[in-house]
């Protein structure tokens, strides 16, 4: 990036050009860093809705885990734990907000119907199955949520940086370029106009 350009007509219209699209660039990467702030805002508040109800459903899952250890025993609670299959439900997509690539992860609901026997069982042990299912599936959302939420962040900061660059030293140096080179045009007209105005007189004289 020349700072100091030949004052020409053609160097002027590059230099106007540069600036136009220089300042529709930040336009640009203002929109666009107002909408991921947004946007990350939004889900932030989210995840600490989500957080909340994490906290409160495992609190009710080991209640109800510590009444089905009373009822039932723990080594029978701990049989029945072996016998839980794994879950492979996990899937993750990707949408774009701005360009910027979010996760999309989502798990199949749990199955209301429990995988083990109903003899020897309590609804204690019911309730904890339950409610550790629901804090599974809260908690792919939560991953979903804060990994969306660092993408954004991260993009935030490397559009501002952009944005800070042609705000503060490509936008003011084509600005100062084309009024510097608008000034010597102005300049040289002015001494062109007076070299034929002295032409003239003189031939006038003559």
């Amino acid at each position: 990036m020349r700072k100091n350009l030949a004052p020409t007509k053609g160097n002027l219209m590059m230099a106007k050009n540069t600036l136009r699209l220089s300042k529709q660039g930040y336009e640009m990467l203002d929109k666009k860093r107002n909408i991921l702030i947004r946007e990350m805002m939004l889900l932030i508040d989210e995840a600490k809705e989500v957080e909340a109800e994490i906290e409160e459903t495992f609190a009710a899952a080991y209640k109800a885990l510590e009444s089905a250890n009373v009822i039932m025993g723990v080594h029978k609670v701990q049989e029945m734990a072996h016998s839980a299959m794994t879950d492979n439900s996990v899937k993750i997509d990707l949408r774009s907000v701005m360009g910027v690539e979010i996760p999309v992860v989502t798990a199949d609901k749990p199955k209301n119907r429990p995988v083990y026997s109903f003899h020897g069982t309590s609804a204690a042990m019911d309730e904890a199955v339950s409610k550790f299912n629901q804090v599974k599936v809260m908690t792919v959302r939560l991953t979903e949520i804060e990994n969306a939420v660092y993408r954004l962040a991260m993009n935030i900061k490397k559009t501002q940086k952009r944005a800070n660059a042609l705000e503060n030293i490509t936008i003011p140096l084509y600005e100062e370029m084309t009024k510097n080179i608008q000034n010597a045009l102005e300049e040289k007209d002015r001494e062109e106009h007076t070299r034929l105005k002295i032409i003239k007189k003189t031939k006038e004289m003559h």
